[in-house]
């Protein structure tokens, strides 16, 4: 088995539920499913399936009620909170459909804050932050507030913001769900780029478009609480 086609990501019997008042709700039931290091996986599913809790389980944002999540042979279940949560920082990217940036800072500042968990060599990240957003194409809006941008200019932000700790993981829910028809085909093309130049990084989007899952390596489909491939 070659370096690229080993499993990075392996759930085993998965479950979450969610209670509203005293009724349990089953959201996934014994999910396994297997990622391959360096693939791009699409995860496609209707509404309320349970997409963004698979994607918040594998990102160590929430834990499971049952089964295993093992991550290069990591297994998430012997992390703390704090181990958890540098793991995370660490080894995965969120990108999210509402861009998540900070109203108050700055694009640049937005991009290179993740990094600071790590370093107090704030220089050295404010220059990848830098580079980054050069590379999105944001080069020129880096004093901007992100009131000040076009989504798919927050979009690229967010996507620069995911890359500033170089992860191997990144997991991506619906990044062009708000976004009209040429700004998402670019970020597309952003995540194309993202995935032919880093053979071992891992990418997982959640989408609803199948000519956007098309692109990936791979569809997965979550349906009755289960993955199917």
């Amino acid at each position: 088995m070659t370096e690229k086609t080993k499993i990075y990501l392996d759930a085993q019997k998965v479950s979450k539920s969610y209670f509203i008042g005293k009724k349990e709700v089953k959201v996934l039931q014994d999910v396994n499913w297997h990622v391959k290091r360096g693939s791009w996986t699409a995860l496609l599913g209707a509404s309320g399936s349970g997409k963004t809790t698979l994607l918040n389980l594998l990102g160590t944002l929430e834990r499971p009620d049952a089964g295993t999540i093992l991550c290069e042979g990591v297994d998430y279940q012997t992390l703390s909170k704090r181990h958890a949560t540098r793991f995370r920082n660490n080894s995965i990217g969120f990108i999210f459909q509402s861009y998540q940036m900070l109203p108050e800072l700055t694009l640049l500042e937005n991009v290179y804050l993740p990094g600071m968990i790590n370093s107090i060599l704030s220089q050295e990240y404010k220059l990848r932050a830098e580079e980054l957003l050069s590379k999105v194409g944001l080069a020129d809006r880096l004093k901007h507030r992100p009131d000040e941008l076009s989504g798919g200019e927050q979009q690229r932000a967010a996507i620069a913001r995911a890359l500033i700790n170089n992860p191997s993981l990144i997991l991506a829910d619906e990044p062009t769900g708000n976004l009209d028809s040429k700004t998402g085909a670019g970020i597309l093309e952003l995540f194309q780029q993202l995935h032919e130049e880093k053979s071992n990084r891992t990418i997982i989007m959640i989408t609803h478009d199948e000519k956007v899952a098309f692109l990936a390596d791979s569809i997965a489909t979550l349906a009755d609480g289960n993955i199917t491939t």
